[in-house]
């Protein structure tokens, strides 16, 4: 049976059948231990559990009063003292276990029954004795070794073998060395499944750690704000002009930018590009712009050059703008070719006719006497019905409708279609080419009207609120 002090950890004497009994012996910082062997000759086992306790003992502060028992394997002695100690018994050589407790200052603690004490009284240690501020237990295992008379050691080995099986005593490792895992082991937490390998759990760790990339991807495609960009409009500078009235001016229509905005993305106008600028030189391409936007709105403007779909101008005031058509050719085939969507409005409409190869009436009302009038003085005002034929993507973004409403803002128009365009709205009066779209790629449509002139939700004129959710669907559905 244990008796411990108040505050102090557990006892544990230890005693065997042999004739002598272990010692508690209370020290003040023992210097060395001292074993007392019952011959001349000590056993290698024995030496290394000494060498191991005085190592212990070396490392407590001085002053520290220590309680070292010393259970020999045979019946010996073995005592921690600052010098050496008297011979009780006959023993034999080998240690089986040492036990070192710390005890409060000043404290008595009671030798346990049949073990008797050095260097103190019956009824316990010494008053003198100082205690470490901590209660603190340290054992240390020695392995038997054989007697000097031949005889087996009856201890366990000091790496934990056990002396009839040589099977390990101390807690079985994570795995046996060949992969596999022991549930039911001392290092398995508790909250892990017994049926629970290595593998299973790198599986379900490789699991999270791809939903978690899959869901941040997921986010970034979804939550990015879009980046549209509108190509500019130009404005060239007048003979004799003074101020700004002599520079080229790049700009937009606001209405454009705000019924883009209205789906809660960002605008950029794209100015164009010159590698050999008169005053400053860039390297920054075109189709830089179309890497790092996500869709391009070619906006309205001055009429399509003749000479851009190999044509010459049958009246002079017709000349169209050449440079803006090449720049917006340019940054129209740079988008295509990125797979990014384009919308085409009015003359963007009929910019990507000329793009891939369609030709143009210069002057409808030149061109096609019996047409409707396609403009007047009241500009965005001035408006005809128009009709979406069978098949048309039009059609089926705005519900089914076989009839709308429309502004009409044009002086020329689409003649001749390239090839892979194909026709979407027509001019229900006259037949004039409304709406088209190129079909070799996700979304290249252009109109022919002006929806940004379109108030949402009007009841007379189209809302073209579908036509804008679409492209900008498909620009984030081929951003990346």
């Amino acid at each position: 049976m244990d008796e411990t002090h108040p505050g102090a950890s557990p006892q544990r004497a230890t005693t065997d059948t042999a004739p002598a009994a272990p010692s508690l012996t209370a020290v003040d910082r023992p210097s060395s231990i001292t074993a007392v062997p019952p011959g001349p000759a000590v056993d290698p086992a024995a030496a290394a559990a000494r060498e191991d306790l005085d190592d212990t003992l070396q490392s407590m502060p001085a002053g520290d009063a220590v309680v070292a028992l010393v259970a020999p394997a045979g019946g010996g002695v073995t005592s921690a003292s600052p010098t050496p100690a008297t011979p009780a018994t006959p023993a034999t050589p080998a240690v089986s276990a040492v036990s070192i407790s710390a005890v409060p200052a000043n404290a008595s603690v009671p030798a346990p029954a049949g073990v008797r004490t050095v260097g103190g009284s019956s009824d316990g240690l010494p008053a003198e004795a100082s205690a470490l501020p901590r209660d603190a237990e340290v054992g240390a295992s020695a392995a038997s070794g054989a007697a000097a008379s031949g005889a087996a050691a009856s201890g366990a080995a000091a790496s934990g073998a056990a002396a009839s099986g040589g099977a390990p005593s101390g807690p079985a490792p994570y795995g046996d060395g060949a992969g596999d895992f022991d549930p039911s082991g001392p290092s398995q937490p508790a909250y892990l499944h017994r049926s629970d390998t290595p593998w299973s759990i790198l599986g379900r760790i490789f699991k999270a750690r791809t939903r978690a990339l899959f869901h941040r991807a997921g986010q970034r495609i979804t939550q990015r704000t879009l980046h549209i960009g509108v190509s500019a409009r130009i404005f060239h500078p007048e003979p004799d002009g003074v101020g700004l009235r002599g520079k080229t001016l790049q700009y937009l229509e606001e209405s454009i930018a705000h019924w883009i905005m209205s789906r809660d993305v960002i605008v950029f106008m794209i100015p164009t590009v010159a590698q050999q600028g008169m005053l400053h030189y860039s390297n920054i391409r075109l189709r830089d712009y179309a890497s790092h936007l996500d869709a391009l709105v070619l906006q309205g403007g001055a009429d399509v050059s003749p000479q851009s779909y190999s044509l010459q101008t049958t009246r002079p005031e017709w000349p169209g703008d050449r440079v803006r058509d090449m720049y917006e050719l340019e940054l129209l085939h740079a988008f295509v070719e990125a797979g990014k969507p384009v919308l085409g409005v009015c003359r963007g409409c009929q910019l990507i006719n000329v793009a891939f190869g369609g030709t143009l009436y210069q002057d409808i009302v030149s061109d096609v006497p019996e047409a409707q009038p396609h403009v007047a003085d009241s500009y965005d005002r001035h408006r005809h019905a128009i009709t979406f034929p069978t098949g048309s993507s039009l059609a089926g973004m705005f519900g089914g409708v076989e009839r709308a409403m429309v502004n009409s803002i044009h002086h020329q128009a689409v003649r001749t279609f390239g090839p892979d365009v194909s026709v979407e709205a027509r001019s229900s009066d006259d037949g004039i080419v409304e709406a088209i779209r190129y079909r070799k790629a996700p979304f290249v449509v252009g109109v022919q009207w002006h929806p940004e002139f379109h108030r949402a939700g009007g009841e007379e004129l189209l809302d073209c609120t579908p036509l804008l959710d679409h492209f900008l669907r498909a620009a984030r559905e081929t951003r990346f």
